[in-house]
């Protein structure tokens, strides 16, 4: 087969203690899984139906350089446990979701939140403000046979050596086997499906030159940082 300009190559992702590469369907994203981050958002708190959005593959950053992006002024960083599926699927039990991960690693979900916010106030959705350039950076993946199932245990990111986000992935509301279930009945999952599962409280701005250090219990840390605009 011919294509008329070199496609683009497959994202993937290392793997622990794997000379083997995950290689990257789609990024899923659920918004709203902290109680205390709805809070300070400003909503009440609510066991709604999931928020759902995507992120487009090359997205990814896997090298911890993160350039500051164009159109925004406030820059926001959220620390979330990112789910690795090597196993599809539709209308899939929460019985049986865990046995489609994979694996799991720390991510970010950069967010422009002046154009999310402003795009939420008129119903639109929320893709440039979520769905940009460089705007999932992700940790090394650990394997679920490595570090067991992931319920519970501490996530914490600072910037700049401070403590920013600090709390328990036992704080999900939707819990990591029901956010597969919910979005199979959406979408026909696949092999390769990363899911960003929500932030904790504690969301902020940056500017070029901050470190950010998000560490999860029982896996790989992720160390970024913000540099200039390209």
């Amino acid at each position: 087969m011919s294509y008329l300009f070199e496609p683009a190559p497959i994202a993937s992702v290392s793997v622990l203690g794997c000379e083997q590469r995950f290689p990257v369907h789609r990024i899923y994203c659920v918004g709203k899984n902290y109680a205390d981050h709805i809070r300070e958002m400003g909503s009440d708190p609510a066991r709604d139906e999931p928020c759902f959005f995507l992120k487009p593959t090359d997205a990814l950053v896997l090298d911890g350089k993160v350039p500051y992006p164009p159109g925004t002024k406030n820059y926001h960083y959220e620390g979330e446990l990112v789910l690795a599926l090597d196993k599809g699927g539709s209308n899939i039990s929460p019985e049986t979701a865990h046995e489609h991960i994979f694996g799991y690693a720390a991510g970010l979900d950069m967010t422009r939140r002046d154009l999310q916010l402003a795009a939420g106030k008129i119903g639109m959705p929320w893709d440039t403000g979520k769905g940009f350039d460089y705007s999932a950076p992700l940790s090394a993946l650990t394997r679920k046979q490595d570090c067991g199932l992931l319920t519970k245990g501490s996530i914490q990111l600072w910037v700049n050596d401070q403590l920013r986000q600090n709390a328990d992935l036992a704080d999900l509301i939707w819990k990591s086997h029901e956010i597969i279930s919910q979005l199979s009945r959406l979408y026909t999952l696949q092999p390769g499906d990363l899911i960003f599962t929500g932030t904790p409280a504690g969301v902020g701005a940056v500017v070029p030159g901050d470190r950010l250090r998000l560490a999860i219990t029982g896996l790989s840390e992720l160390q970024v940082q913000i540099t200039a605009p390209l």
